[in-house]
């Protein structure tokens, strides 16, 4: 809403200066002109406030998140079985936080997987010419051997077709 604040300001603005040049016109007096113009208040542009919470708002705050709080931890709670005395209230301890579990893959799934990734590595070798030892499924990975290329054969130039616009 601040913008609204200045495009009113730049046309308060505007309307002095034109303003200023009516009279300009009419009379031919420069310093009347300002002196009219000038005598105006302009209203100044004040950046917002920011607010701020009074010592007992905070409290009022704080306890009703304590309040809260208790009515959470209640309704968790286990209730005992009987109790003689009244609960003083003693500070939660931290809880460590949980370790996660290690997660393991079963030996099936390993295969799957060993075995997909040696299909895309023969899939990758035939695409470039190249021959794979085969291996032991049982072995983790296969040992690719390069072919010996024939040298390049020098093809005779042919003249390109030109197409027409």
């Amino acid at each position: 809403m601040e913008y609204q604040n200045i495009i009113s300001m730049l046309d308060a603005e505007i309307g002095k200066l034109e303003e200023a040049g009516r009279i300009l016109k009419l009379n031919g007096k420069v310093d009347a002109a300002l002196t009219k113009v000038m005598s105006r208040k302009q209203k100044a542009v004040t950046a917002p406030r920011k607010r701020v919470v009074s010592a007992e708002g905070r409290q009022r705050i704080a306890d009703a998140q304590r309040k809260r709080w208790a009515a959470a931890k209640k309704k968790n709670a286990v209730t005992p079985a009987k109790a003689t005395k009244k609960a003083t209230p003693v500070k939660a301890k931290k809880a460590a936080p949980k370790k996660a579990v290690k997660r393991t893959m079963s030996p099936e799934a390993r295969k799957r997987i060993a075995d997909a990734q040696r299909k895309r590595w023969a899939a990758v070798a035939k695409a470039n010419k190249v021959s794979v030892v085969p291996l032991k499924p049982s072995k983790k990975a296969t040992i690719p051997v390069k072919a010996v290329k024939a040298a390049p054969v020098a093809v005779p130039a042919t003249p390109k077709a030109e197409a027409s616009i």
